[in-house]
């Protein structure tokens, strides 16, 4: 759920905000697409309105099985080392370990097709599956995962052959089942090296620009989009030059992924700002994509596999990590090609990691792809079904859904999931999230997520494994369990739901609860189509937990099918509104009433057993409406959380079953359909993002109702919002001396943005800095230590920018210069401190909820024990609610929100930045070592060894720190990282990045500690 487009809405109250759900459920988001861009054509007379059905697009019906096909089933153990020979770090085979090939195939999945088709699935997701970089040594792990690609046109010899890939899509299709792909376009295996060493930190392209060949500094952003392209020179146009290794210069296929100057050579990502988009992922070689060669390459790869091979769709991997102008040729031309080769139902979807609707759904709408993987979706029915979360939580989840509605695509063609091989699957979460809990209640939890999923709107996703009960201590390697019987000792510790099996067998077993449960789901939607595709309306959400319903209807079969979900642990009964009144309806799906029959006022009554759900069928069709109801426009504003896009609401007057279409046009223009919806609040959020700040748009409305009777509103004007500047660094509140780093971003984003930065000290005149016009993240350097201001000076900045009828300033950040002094106290004030023995709730000066300041780190800390609940706080300095951060560090700002499993949880304060965070035990890594130069004086075989025993720190559980003391350590000049888990497999460098520069540090001989925060990743030294 996303609620900052909520908090610029609530007044900032210098007390706690002890309820806001109410609020949070009355404020709608709503969404749209781009005018004309995005925009469908319109009808040919520009007078007359449109009045259209609510886009279904090919694929609103489909099961997806995801699966990893290393970790599925071994149908051909002759290919398990690749054709590389036994050792395990040149073949990357070793079943004994969870970060190698364990053996699973392609032939393994075609042997297990039937068990696959027997859970309802209609597609088969594979992970990647083109040859991969078997092992890279850097991480001590191999390829198993296939994100690591060196050729794009081969099937990954551990997995099988191009012919036993064409076998198995060629085997579905006679099912009738399609075969997805997974694909990248970010980046490839790591082979490119820099002259200046191996993972280098990023350098950004303010502090060193992009040149041609010919020595010109240009900015890409200029160019992306384009067809033509400044050369490169691969010694003079990176920040870093690039370098292969003579054995792999041309080990990457196609021939042209071999090209040096096609990939960013930046340095590693550190996942914000403008590195996320040009930094290498753990070193992988990050492909220049605002390059047209390398658009036009990966066209060519991928049109490739859908035109010699059959695949009918791609699921795409690292979407928010490329830029919009890649997506916006590549999405329309493989569609369009996949549509040449009689693929009329080909469908591609994208990974944005990310909860937020209104910044996934630009992906849909802005850069026209067809559809993203639901992250909000996961984030929220793991929220209800797990956590038993009040339901108005879910409500205001799917009145957001009209983000993802423009002329060509809304929020019925999205892919819904419950976890994934990254985050973890769903049986982890809920173990996870309901300690002590017993089986029977988890296993109850984990089917009602995925009733859930196969009830509402989306195209319900199964990761493998999760139909067996797989759990998982966490995400990524630890969600990656085998199927087939497992030899690594970290699975076999796993305790599965709804089950005594443990991983030490084959765990295909088709009367296991959930599979069961899942091909119950997969058939009734089958049944009954209106279940997976129809229209979903909000009908009734519960106070706290509960009850939430809401209905489906097919737009031309016009029943009603009302489904009611219970996340509480009591039965419970509510009247929820239906669209038809003194109706019998009938249950088709959970435990209850075999049939129920609405009141006058269109009220049906239902009861829900715990922890499940009940679906009812109308008994008839919904009365055809005998005349259009009024259609009225509210008045189209800026979108509050993003500013590229304008919220055009329409109120309707009547219950029934109803369409909305919107239509924008410009001055002179012709009306073009930008949305039509299908559930209220009727509205769309259309993208202007493409258009000049002041541009006026006129829009309208028009209601199709079921008796196919029409009325169109009264055109409403708005102009297009300037653009909005947000400062991103410094940190508000922060400290700041010497050399100070500003950036900022722009919303909506335009190459032609140049943005200017101002500072005013201790309140006076506003002093220009200097300006920046490279996208997408502005920035210039303050030299503060050449003012010699003294310590405690208030520093302000903020930045400007002018364009075609816009003048616009950022909201200005605030610093103090130098160390910004301690609070005498902090009280994490909040909805627990009875619990803590405080005399209240919300008790900003009681001593047991009050923190202490750790000198070594200035970070306040505070470790409770506290049993589960969901929980609010902020912190309270001096004993008082004068002065109150609340979340993300806002003065005043909203309660922190705590949804807590019980036991110990350890508060943290940083008064620099004024964020209160809450972390746990269960949170931490294994093992934290201080990898480095210093390995053979404290007692290590050998420097860098992260497994050394000598190296390891030891957690301190008061206040969740690592620590290690060397009671002697010679003086020198060292270097160190943090390596978790006493390997290379996660580590951390300079500034907590991943796997970051080596941290420098110059010891003059004696004792010395060595502290590590898992929260911020920081390893120190002193």
């Amino acid at each position: 759920m996303n609620t900052r487009t909520l908090r610029g809405s609530i007044q900032r109250l210098n007390y706690p905000i002890t309820s806001w759900l109410g609020l949070l459920a009355a404020a709608v988001a709503v969404s749209a697409s781009v005018l004309p861009a995005h925009a469908a054509p319109g009808p040919k007379d520009p007078g007359s309105s449109s009045a259209l059905h609510s886009l279904r697009a090919p694929v609103t019906d489909e099961n997806f099985y995801f699966v990893m096909a290393d970790r599925f089933s071994n149908g051909d153990t002759t290919n398990d080392d690749g054709g590389l020979g036994n050792d395990p770090m040149m073949s990357g085979f070793d079943p004994t370990k969870k970060g190698f090939y364990n053996g699973g195939d392609l032939a393994g999945l075609l042997d297990k097709i039937d068990y696959i088709q027997g859970l309802g699935t209609t597609s088969i997701w594979l992970t990647p599956s083109f040859k991969n970089k078997a092992v890279q040594p850097e991480d001590n792990s191999a390829g198993y995962h296939g994100y690591w690609i060196t050729d794009f046109t081969q099937i990954d010899p551990h997995l099988g052959t191009n012919d036993e890939l064409k076998a198995l899509i060629d085997e579905a299709h006679s099912r009738g089942m399609k075969v997805y792909f997974d694909i990248i376009t970010n980046h490839t295996a790591d082979v490119i090296g820099y002259e200046e060493g191996a993972r280098k930190t990023y350098v950004s392209k303010d502090a060193e620009p992009y040149k041609s060949a010919a020595g010109d500094e240009f900015d890409d952003r200029d160019f992306a989009g384009s067809k033509d392209f400044p050369e490169l020179d691969v010694k003079t146009s990176f920040p870093y030059v690039p370098v292969l290794d003579p054995a792999e210069q041309n080990l990457k296929v196609p021939a042209w992924l071999n090209d040096p100057t096609l990939y960013h050579n930046r340095g590693d990502t550190t996942f914000v700002g403008e590195d996320s988009y040009y930094g290498d992922f753990f070193g992988l070689d990050d492909l220049f994509t605002e390059n047209p060669k390398v658009v036009d390459g990966m066209e060519e790869i991928y049109k490739t596999w859908i035109g010699d091979f059959g695949v009918d769709g791609f699921r795409i991997d690292t979407m928010k990590h490329v830029n919009n102008e890649f997506w916006q040729e590549f999405g329309p031309e493989v569609l369009s090609y996949a549509k040449a080769q009689g693929k009329d139902e080909f469908f591609m979807f994208g990974e944005v990691f990310d909860t937020s609707k209104s910044f996934t759904s630009q992906f849909t709408t802005r850069n026209q792809m067809q559809a993203v993987l639901d992250f909000p979706f996961q984030d929220a029915a793991r929220n209800f079904a797990s956590k038993s979360q009040d339901t108005r939580s879910l409500q205001t989840f799917f009145a957001g859904d009209d983000w993802y509605t423009d002329a060509d695509s809304n929020v019925y063609q999205l892919p819904t999931f419950l976890g994934n091989h990254d985050m973890g699957r769903i049986g982890s979460f809920i173990a996870a999230d309901n300690p002590g809990s017993t089986d029977t209640e988890q296993v109850a939890r984990d089917q009602l997520a995925h009733e859930l999923m196969y009830f509402s709107r989306g195209n319900p996703v199964i990761y493998y494994g999760d139909e067996q009960g797989f759990t998982g201590p966490g995400g990524d390697q630890d969600a990656r369990q085998t199927l087939f019987a497992s030899q690594v000792p970290e699975y076999l510790d796993d305790d599965l739901l709804g089950t005594d099996a443990t991983h030490a067998t084959d765990n295909f077993n088709a009367d296991h609860p959930l599979y069961a449960k899942i091909s119950q789901l997969a058939a009734l939607a089958k049944e009954h189509p209106a279940l997976r595709d129809g229209a979903h309306q909000h009908r009734y959400a519960s106070e706290g937990p509960g009850i939430y319903a809401f209905s489906r209807t097919d737009a031309e079969d016009q029943r009603e099918y009302v489904v009611a979900l219970n996340n509480s642990e009591q039965p419970q009964t509510a009247e929820v509104p239906a669209y038809i009144g003194k109706r019998n309806y009938t249950r088709i799906y959970g435990t209850g009433a075999d049939e129920v029959k609405s009141s006058a006022d269109g009220k049906l009554t239902v009861t829900v057993p715990p922890l499940s759900a009940v679906v009812y069928q109308s008994s008839g069709r919904i009365p055809h409406s005998k005349a259009a109801p009024a259609v009225a426009l509210q008045e189209p504003a800026a979108a509050p959380a993003d500013n590229g896009r304008i919220n055009v609401t329409a109120d309707v007057g009547g219950t029934s079953f109803y369409e909305v279409t919107f239509e924008a046009r410009t001055a002179g223009g012709g009306w073009a359909p930008i949305g039509t919806d299908d559930t209220a609040p009727y509205q769309v959020f259309h993208d202007v993002a493409a258009l000049d700040a002041g541009t006026v748009l006129e829009y309208r409305a028009t209601v199709l109702d079921n008796g196919g009777h029409r009325a169109t509103s009264q055109s409403r004007t708005a102009a297009v919002p300037a653009p909005v500047l947000t400062m991103q660094k410094p940190v508000e509140g922060s400290s700041v001396e010497g050399s100070v780093e500003l950036s900022a971003t722009a919303d909506p984003e335009k190459s032609s943005h140049v943005v200017s930065f101002e500072r005013s000290i201790a309140g006076g005149e506003w002093t220009a800095l200097g300006s920046d016009d490279s996208s997408p993240v502005y920035s210039v350097t303050d030299d503060l230590a050449a003012l010699d201001l003294d310590d405690g000076t208030l520093v302000q900045y903020r930045a400007t920018m002018t364009g075609p009828g816009f003048s616009v300033a950022s909201e200005p950040r605030t610093a103090t210069v130098g160390e910004a002094p301690q609070p005498d106290s902090v009280t994490v004030a909040g909805s627990f401190n009875a619990e803590l023995g405080c005399p209240k709730d919300w008790d900003e000066a009681c001593p047991a909820a009050s923190m202490t300041l750790d000198p070594a780190d200035n970070i306040w800390r505070l470790t409770v024990d506290l049993p589960p609940g969901q929980y609010e706080y902020k912190a309270a300095l001096n004993g008082s609610w004068d002065v109150s951060y609340g979340a993300d560090g806002v003065l005043d700002g909203s309660n922190i929100v705590l949804d807590h499993p019980g036991g110990p949880v350890t508060f943290r304060y940083d008064n620099r930045t004024h964020a209160t965070t809450a972390v746990y035990a269960s949170q931490q890594p294994q093992a934290v070592s201080a990898v480095g130069s210093m390995g053979l004086e404290l007692g290590c075989a050998d420097d860098w060894l992260p497994g050394c025993d000598q190296t390891q720190l030891t957690l301190d559980p008061a206040t969740l720190v690592w620590k290690l003391i060397v009671p002697d350590l010679p003086a020198g000049s060292y270097e160190f990282k943090a390596a978790l888990d006493r390997s290379w497999s996660v580590s951390y460098g300079v500034g907590g990045a991943s796997p970051g520069a080596n941290i420098p540090f110059e010891h003059d001989g004696g004792a010395v500690t060595f502290r590590y925060d898992h929260f911020t990743h920081l390893l120190t030294a002193g």
